[in-house]
């Protein structure tokens, strides 16, 4: 697969799981999220990161994950640990680098200075390790564009943290999110600028599923390409919204057909089910046969 491949690939659902609890990273790819987010921050207490890493670097380089995408969340940079933790993601193969409380596009070149010195030492093919930052701060928000540009190579996206970003902000969780709309609307729209991928928020009630669908039909409302989770019961509600419902895919199969007969006769505008279409729904149209493919439900060829 190549890196571009690799940078655009289907992320509907980023599962969190603890590194320091090898019984449950051992076989979490039995639930199938598109990318699972091997923790060595938060999830991992201060006298336990060695511990977590020699855990995380067992199953990186035993366990077949079947094609499930392996992150590693990383230590913030104002802490003695993240150094480490890199040269043991990138020694194990993991896929990518998720950078916690990333504000600068500093940050990310740190990193991936360090990446590249840890491919290096280990024989990994340089360039091969992805990043991505968590903004979870107002600062990181307001960089998000210069982040999302910070290393084309590497780059997924962005993805806010809810609970921080809160914090920041002076408010805490309500229902409907109006608390989130500032930083996840920038975010996004730096990041549809900068032309990489974006993410939401964990949810932490797992109790309330309605309120967990709700938030998830509003990010991708919102256009958000997916959402950072904590159980793996919150995985098929994801998928479901994010994955192109069967009309969906009809419709836009019509669109792009029509489209492409109709622009070999010089025909820029026509009709699809008495609908006017031209070239400004093509692109959304293509979008939805992509994701239909990659979550495995459209085989047709166009």
């Amino acid at each position: 697969m190549s890196n571009q491949t690799r940078l655009k690939r289907l992320r509907r659902s980023m599962m969190f799981l603890s590194a320091q609890r090898p019984g449950l990273i051992k076989d979490a790819y039995i639930y199938r999220p598109d990318s699972l987010i091997f923790d060595l921050e938060d999830a991992v207490a201060e006298n336990q990161k060695d511990a977590a890493r020699f855990s995380l670097y067992h199953a990186l380089t035993t366990v077949d994950y079947r094609g499930v995408e392996r992150l590693v969340r990383i230590n913030g940079l104002d802490t003695p640990h993240w150094q480490e933790d890199i040269r043991v993601a990138v020694a194990a193969g993991a896929d990518g680098i998720r950078i916690a409380k990333c504000e600068t596009a500093h940050d990310v070149h740190t990193v991936v200075e360090h990446i590249e010195r840890a491919e290096a030492e280990f024989g990994r093919p340089i360039g091969s390790t992805l990043v991505m930052g968590a903004l979870e701060s107002p600062l990181g928000i307001l960089n998000a564009y210069e982040i999302c540009l910070a290393s084309p190579e590497r780059m997924i996206g962005v993805a806010i943290s809810g609970g921080d970003y809160r914090k920041a902000m002076q408010t805490r969780y309500y229902p409907g999110g109006l608390e989130m709309l500032g930083g996840r609307s920038n975010m996004l729209i730096a990041a549809r600028a900068a032309g990489v991928q974006c993410f939401d928020t964990v949810f932490t009630d797992l109790d309330d599923i309605e309120g967990f669908r709700q938030e998830t039909q509003m990010i991708k409302q919102m256009g958000f390409d997916g959402k950072s989770l904590i159980s793996p019961k919150q995985i098929a509600i994801v998928h479901e919204i994010f994955s192109p419902t069967a009309k969906e895919i009809r419709d836009a199969e019509k669109i792009v057909r029509a489209w492409r007969e109709n622009e070999a006769k010089g025909i820029g505008v026509f009709q699809v089910d008495g609908k006017m279409i031209d070239i400004a729904f093509i692109p959304g149209a293509e979008r939805v046969i992509e994701l239909a493919r990659a979550s495995g439900l459209y085989e047709g060829e166009l």
